[in-house]
């Protein structure tokens, strides 16, 4: 299997503070994840003013509304511009996901080489278009649709100048803890089979068993939130991985996806080894002189130093005995 990709989920888990998310872009680092993702956004662009809040948001954060909670939580673009500068020092690479066009212009101006498309985004066709125009390789979330808006949302690319095989497609739903009886993990192969695409995963359940079931889906890219406190008051810590987590998190993805292999069937080096002392050969079962002919009753498999394999069965029983042979004396012809 080729090397799979880890992305660290900070979000908002800054908590609109600086000196957070510079913390967060080295725990990143240390965990061994190859993306530190945040969320760019200017809070007027983004809501209404008396948008109310989502559920999680409201039990996590405040009674507030949208915009005033996206005020709390936004960074400047002097921040990003102070964190990118942590990532190349850190060496990990930084990945943001914009919710308006200023904020896709802004990061155009970092010359990042990928941009995510947060799931709320997949709707909004002038977004889309703008994006499209700068040809980068895209990671599009699809949390909250269906297969016709996601062809859509990847024409709306396409059609602006975005190549199809620089687009990845997301499985996720959208929900802070997601419930793991809605996961729907069914969905990445499906997404695979109808789109032709790569689809990786952005898990938004609690703990490492989704995750880890998807690598057998063949997903390759993986995303997850994390935070320095799940005690932090905000929308999306206590649905978030703790340091100590995110670090084993990154360790599992990278084991487990070992074990996924090839599309084949063979056995590995040691496992032919092994079969020399596991896979039985063709054996005497009493003594038998020359001249008798191999049967049921002189004949048996056993594991036993190397002769002929108890595959060969058919080739030898009837076959007149050339030689003479002991108990347990291997059997040639």
């Amino acid at each position: 299997m080729s090397k799979i990709t880890v992305i660290a989920e900070a979000g908002v888990n800054h908590n609109g503070r600086l000196n957070l998310a510079l913390k967060m872009v080295d725990l990143a680092a240390k965990s061994g994840a190859d993306y530190i993702k945040f969320q760019t956004f200017n809070p007027g662009l983004l809501s209404q003013k008396n948008l109310g809040l989502v559920d999680y948001q409201k039990q996590n954060y405040s009674k507030n509304s949208q915009l005033k909670m996206l005020q709390k939580l936004s960074l400047s673009h002097n921040d990003f511009i102070k964190i990118l500068k942590r990532c190349r020092q850190k060496k990990i690479k930084f990945l943001s996901s914009p919710f308006d066009i200023e904020s896709i212009n802004f990061l155009k101006k970092l010359k990042l080489k990928t941009i995510k498309v947060p799931s709320g985004e997949i709707n909004n066709i002038p977004y889309l278009r703008e994006l499209g125009k700068l040809n980068k390789k895209i990671i599009l979330s699809t949390g909250m649709s269906n297969i016709v808006e996601i062809k859509k949302a990847i024409k709306e690319l396409t059609d602006n100048g975005t190549k199809k095989n620089r687009i990845v497609v997301m499985h996720c739903s959208t929900e802070y803890p997601a419930d793991v009886k809605k996961l729907n993990l069914k969905s990445i192969k499906f997404l695979k089979d109808k789109l032709k695409m790569e689809v990786g995963y952005s898990d938004h359940s609690l703990g490492f068993e989704a995750s880890i079931m998807s690598i057998t889906l063949g997903v390759k890219i993986f995303e997850k939130h994390f935070t320095l406190n799940k005690n932090f008051k905000g929308p999306d810590h206590k649905a978030s991985l703790s340091p100590k987590e995110l670090i084993e998190y990154v360790d599992k993805l990278k084991l487990f996806s070992k074990s996924v292999g090839e599309y084949n069937k063979k056995p590995y080096r040691q496992e032919v080894i092994n079969s020399k002392f596991i896979r039985k050969q063709i054996v005497a079962l009493k003594k038998i002189k020359k001249g008798e002919k191999f049967n049921l009753k002189n004949i048996t498999t056993k594991r036993a130093k190397k002769g002929i394999s108890a595959s060969k069965w058919d080739q030898v029983v009837g076959k007149v005995s050339k030689f003479n042979f002991l108990i347990d004396e291997n059997i040639k012809i």
